[in-house]
């Protein structure tokens, strides 16, 4: 599985919220791959919450 933050990202936190281990909120959202392993699960959380459907998944 590939994460991946498209163009649009308003920084909302509710990706970091759900998995910080990924997800961590400066400017913008950024996605990790390295820790993506083991927290599948949770980005796909976060892709559905994404209230701006900024988040991409790759499987």
């Amino acid at each position: 599985m590939h994460v991946n933050i498209v163009e649009g990202c308003i920084a909302c936190g509710v990706c970091e919220s759900i998995s910080p281990e990924v997800f961590t909120v400066l400017d913008t959202s950024i996605a990790d791959n390295s820790f993506v392993p083991g927290h599948e699960d949770e980005c796909r959380e976060a892709a559905e919450a994404c209230p701006v459907s900024v988040i991409k998944i790759e499987e």
